[in-house]
């Protein structure tokens, strides 16, 4: 059989079937044929017999065993949980029945689990992870359009890393600038400034910080917001934490977002995971700024 190619098998399978739908009442023949089918489950979910095999009602335990083998194969995992449930309730003495149970409990948890981490990989919503910070911004700020225009900033680059992070597994270390669409020359200040070599030393920390705080008040920017990996920062370490204290994100994977206002300075980290084969980030963590910033205050402070 393994030298038979997947066509041909095909067409052996359907005429198989046309020869079940004559037999459905005989209960031995619709157990070999079961048991035969639930080695081939990859055809099984690309040929057109899994619907009239599982519909079958066996009354006997090898019967519900390999129809729940056939449910298994079609992915179908809580009605192949139910069948082999059933095949139990026949012979509770099944080892057999008892280890497809098992299987089949942690098959449905882990595509629960997926299907799941690929919806919240699908639906970035960073808005929701600050609502106090929205609240602040709105005491300090007064004007709605203003703040609103600021929040909605943060948020969209927040949104856009964690996207950027779950596609190719890294963001690129930027600043982005919140201009004034007023005063701002647009053909001279740019809204993203580039700063992959601002953390290799203190010297080139120490440059990068000059310049962008000489930006910031050169294009008359509102605010910045400040997207770094934490695995290419050398300088400063801030994730070491101080003395014997260890940093509960020091062994984890992610990126740094810092905002700069005159008004608000805030830093969060963005711990990423790996769940089920794919990458998946982690809640915004809010960190003490006076401990983890990546660079100093970009804005001079207003009361």
């Amino acid at each position: 059989m393994n030298s038979l190619k997947q066509g041909t098998i095909s067409k052996l399978l359907l005429f198989t079937l046309r020869l079940l739908s004559l037999t459905l009442q005989i209960p031995l023949f619709i157990a070999t044929v079961l048991q035969h089918f639930c080695n081939w489950s990859n055809l099984i979910k690309h040929s057109p017999m899994p619907r009239q095999l599982s519909q079958l009602n066996p009354q006997w335990e090898k019967g519900y065993f390999r129809k729940g083998c056939v449910l298994e194969g079609m992915e179908r995992y809580d009605d192949a949980l139910a069948t082999f449930q059933i095949a139990l309730q026949h012979n509770p003495q099944s080892t057999e029945v008892s280890r497809k149970i098992k299987r089949i409990s942690q098959l449905a948890r882990d595509k629960k689990r997926a299907q799941e981490v690929q919806s919240m990989k699908s639906n970035v919503d960073m808005a929701k992870h600050l609502e106090t910070l929205k609240s602040e911004m709105s005491e300090k700020l007064g004007s709605e359009e203003c703040f609103e225009d600021m929040f909605s900033f943060l948020v969209e680059t927040m949104e856009t890393a964690v996207k950027s992070w779950h596609e190719a597994s890294k963001v690129d270390p930027r600043v982005y600038f919140f201009l004034d669409k007023e005063k701002t020359q647009t053909d001279k200040y740019a809204p993203v400034v580039n700063i992959d070599k601002a953390f290799e030393s203190p010297h080139t920390h120490s440059n990068c910080f000059s310049f962008l705080r000489q930006y910031a008040d050169d294009s008359f920017s509102k605010a910045a917001c400040l997207v770094v990996p934490k695995n290419i920062i050398s300088y400063p370490q801030v994730w070491k934490g101080q003395g014997s204290r260890k940093w509960k994100h020091g062994q984890h994977d992610g990126f740094f977002v810092q905002y700069e206002s005159h008004f608000m300075r805030k830093i969060w980290f963005i711990a990423s995971t790996n769940e089920k084969g794919q990458t998946l980030c982690r809640d915004p963590d809010v960190l003490d700024i006076g401990a983890h910033e990546v660079l100093p205050r970009l804005f001079k402070e207003k009361p």
